[in-house]
């Protein structure tokens, strides 16, 4: 026995004792490869999975240094059948392979001849193959290679892609390092993205993903197709392309609802290509617009159904997926995995915050109790109407104007999901509100004005989530949100972390209603950042001095 931080289970799941001395070092050790399922106060859960094995593969660990990993940090002997289990998990990724063949174009080669004919008998696999070559090697047709590696991944045997790409049309990209230069992780990030070809970089809110698509650009020296979430992201985009490269204005377009530039490097909303008229995606003709030579996917966690599609018919042409977090709410790792890529660089939150490139964080949980009369109301509500009841509670207004109070001169984000709640708070504190129907040129003067200090308080909903730079914001007041979504949470707490004045710690408050499913919820949505190592606190709400 050993008096280590963990204790593995033969369901493979790993028990982490967050007050163990050795518990930090612990869940750093197992990061690359477990993903946390529950985060209760003094035990951790953390289970381990095909494709957390399979991307920890891709992101170049090897099976000997997880088995070495659990053994050292076990509190009592690790099951030999999991260890054996995590061996044979790990070496199913890359018995198959796609290549390039001299004379058939794509193929599927495999070095384990009956992983071979058990994968060429399944039903999905079927009309995606050609002739056989020889006992090895089964020809491929070239516009299913996003679609095969889906359903190999699916079968459980993800195959490594080795049939390279286009470089498509040349264009001169180089970055402008004269007032800057690129963070180590930004360059190891990049570098790991172009040695694998295509793939995902994970990096926290506010650590530069944007320079490290930059870098790729300036690699590949090639036109470009970047996806972004919505229209302020795409110009925040296009401003720091100008800044930091030697691209000008003229040479990006801005392909969105307002605009439809195609020029080469052009920025898209994922609403304007996801827009459906009469059945049929009227702007997918933008994927064939140009011969991109790269696509960049920021914040791929947020990747919509329509866009998976398009993108298997994309894999001759390089990926970068960018994201704070793989963590998708629909279940979809597996194809952000076989279609845009692997996890190919992934950076700890604290890690970087220890390098002092993004700010600590104070995280802490307010919880109110919901009055007699709302509590009934609660009670006898129907199962969904209840969330919006517990969210809504009016004790939450007198708990963020308490907070906003005690933190004067600090510039503050009240951030919500339900339009109505935001609107009433924003009268309550005479702040201004930004939401879905703010207009573009609204939300941008008023992020503006947040920027040079002239608004010291906003209101937003969901808008804000991604893709927006605040680097002034200090304090996050959380008072609803997505259904326990922990990239939500990850996103909402990433807009505090730019670096502060003086290395200031920056505040994210979540106000929660006890007893209710507000209160599971935000269990849920807290798995993320104790992923990463930061630890919430519990306060009651009449400790503030709100009532």
């Amino acid at each position: 026995m050993n008096d280590g931080p963990l204790i593995v289970q033969s369901d493979k799941t790993l028990l982490l004792e967050v007050d163990h001395e050795r518990a930090d070092a612990c869940r750093k050790a197992i990061a690359p490869f477990a993903e946390l399922e529950r985060s209760p106060e003094h035990v951790h859960t953390y289970r381990l999975t095909p494709l957390g094995l399979w991307n920890a593969r891709a992101a170049g660990h090897d099976a000997e240094q997880v088995v070495d990993t659990l053994l050292e940090y076990s509190r009592y002997a690790v099951p030999h059948a999991l260890l054996v289990d995590v061996a044979e998990t790990m070496a199913r990724y890359g018995r198959l392979r796609l290549e390039k063949h001299p004379t058939h174009g794509l193929v599927l080669v495999s070095n384990d001849r009956p992983v071979l004919e058990e994968v060429l008998r399944a039903k999905k696999v079927a009309g995606m193959i050609g002739d056989r070559i020889d006992d090895d090697t089964v020809v491929v047709h070239a516009s299913e290679r996003g679609n095969l590696k889906q359903a190999l991944l699916k079968l459980g045997w993800p195959a490594e892609d080795y049939a390279g790409y286009v470089d498509g049309e040349a264009h001169p990209i180089a970055l402008d390092e004269t007032a800057w230069h690129l963070r180590t992780y930004q360059r190891e990030a990049a570098d790991s993205f172009w040695h694998g070809g295509s793939g995902v970089v994970v990096l926290p809110c506010g650590a530069g993903k944007t320079l490290v698509g930059a870098a790729a650009m300036a690699e590949a020296k090639a036109t470009t197709l970047i996806l972004v979430t919505n229209t302020v992201s795409a110009r925040q985009w296009k401003d720091e392309l100008v800044r930091r490269t030697s691209l000008t204005e003229e040479e990006i377009g801005e392909y969105s609802g307002a605009v439809k530039e195609v020029r080469p490097v052009t920025i898209a909303t994922y609403q304007v290509l996801t827009t459906k008229r009469k059945g049929v995606y009227p702007h997918l003709e933008l994927l064939d617009a140009r011969d991109w030579g790269l696509i960049v996917y920021d914040e791929v966690h947020l990747l919509p159904a329509p866009i998976f599609r398009m993108t298997a018919n994309l894999q001759a042409r390089r990926r970068l997926g960018l994201t704070a977090t793989l963590v998708r709410e629909d279940g979809r790792e597996g194809d952000v995995f076989s279609l845009i890529g692997p996890k190919r660089y992934d950076a700890p939150w604290k890690d970087i915050e220890a390098q002092g490139w993004i700010a600590p964080a104070d995280c802490v949980e307010v919880r109110v109790t919901l009055p007699s009369s709302e509590r009934i109301v609660y009670a006898t509500a129907e199962p969904e109407e209840r969330y919006r009841l517990a969210s809504c509670t009016h004790h939450k207004i007198d708990v963020v104007r308490s907070l906003v109070e005690s933190h004067p001169g600090q510039p503050t984000l009240v951030i919500g999901q339900y339009i109505d709640q935001l609107d009433e708070i924003a009268a309550a504190l005479d702040a201004p509100v930004i939401k879905g129907e703010t207009t573009v040129k609204e939300r941008q003067r008023l992020f503006d004005a947040f920027r040079a200090g002239e608004v010291g308080l906003l209101v937003v909903s969901k808008v804000a989530n991604f893709s927006i730079d605040l680097p002034s914001a200090e304090v996050a007041i959380q008072v609803s949100g997505s259904f326990g979504s922990r990239q939500e949470e990850a996103q909402r707490l990433g807009r505090l972390l730019r670096p502060k004045t003086e290395g200031r710690t920056a505040h994210f408050y979540t106000i929660v209603s006890r007893d209710t499913v507000d209160a599971d919820f935000a269990q849920n949505r807290q798995r993320f950042l104790a992923e990463q190592g930061y630890a919430y606190r519990i306060v009651d709400a009449e400790d503030l001095g709100a009532r």
